[in-house]
């Protein structure tokens, strides 16, 4: 494990993860961003980045799509928009063709849907034109669902698009890097195993939460 900085081997939770994580980011000087959480759990690690870099708070939604016999196991993402990024390596590497993921695809796309009206109806998406993305999650295994983000931000029109967690799969930073410019994470260890073990509390982010953090509202 290689943290940038000498901070614990685990977190004390969401909070605290996101201003370790303002922290560093608030040391790159970006420049004016927009901050972009992962719902659910990315946004509470989300809010605390904004409010270290003074930026506004957004949320990108995306949805993983499993392996079929390993469903934990992305081989793609799909986000609002009609971003979709396919680990076709992966595929490829355990024998799954482009009908089985377009299949998948078509169910996760349904959950995915009924995510972007619920929030999109209370909380419009701001313009990205010529802005610095921030896409900001609770930690990053395998990269696929932040590298979907990316896309999303960079076809919303993002000049840069930066993406952050407080922990990141040293594997995972080269396949995101070819689509964002930037990747950060506080913690990037070799072995990542689940990302919930670099918590002391790891409970799951609520809708209502979502709604709270991005009216402003303290949860």
């Amino acid at each position: 494990m290689t943290p940038h900085d000498p901070v614990p081997g685990v977190f004390a939770d969401r909070r605290e993860a996101g201003r370790l994580l303002g922290g560093r980011l608030e040391r790159e000087d970006l420049g004016p961003a927009v901050v972009l959480g992962l719902p659910r759990g990315g946004v509470p690690v989300a809010a605390e980045v904004a409010r270290s870099l003074g930026a506004p708070l957004d949320v990108i939604v995306v949805r993983k799509v499993g392996v079929p016999f390993h469903p934990e196991v992305a081989m793609g993402a799909i986000a609002e928009g009609g971003a979709r990024f396919v680990d076709e390596r992966l595929m490829a590497r355990l024998g799954i063709g482009e009908p089985e993921f377009a299949r998948l695809e078509v169910r996760e796309r349904v959950t995915l849907d009924e995510r972007v009206a619920r929030i999109r109806a209370r909380h419009p998406a701001p313009t990205l034109t010529g802005r610095i993305a921030v896409v900001v999650d609770d930690g990053i295994a395998t990269g696929a669902t932040a590298i979907a983000a990316s896309i999303a931000a960079r076809d919303r029109g993002a000049s840069l698009v930066v993406v952050a967690a407080p922990v990141v799969s040293t594997d995972a930073v080269p396949r995101i890097a070819r689509h964002a410019d930037r990747v950060i994470g506080v913690l990037e260890p070799d072995d990542l195993g689940a990302v919930g073990v670099y918590y002391l509390r790891f409970d799951p982010t609520s809708d209502a939460e979502v709604d709270a953090l991005l009216e402003g509202r303290d949860v």
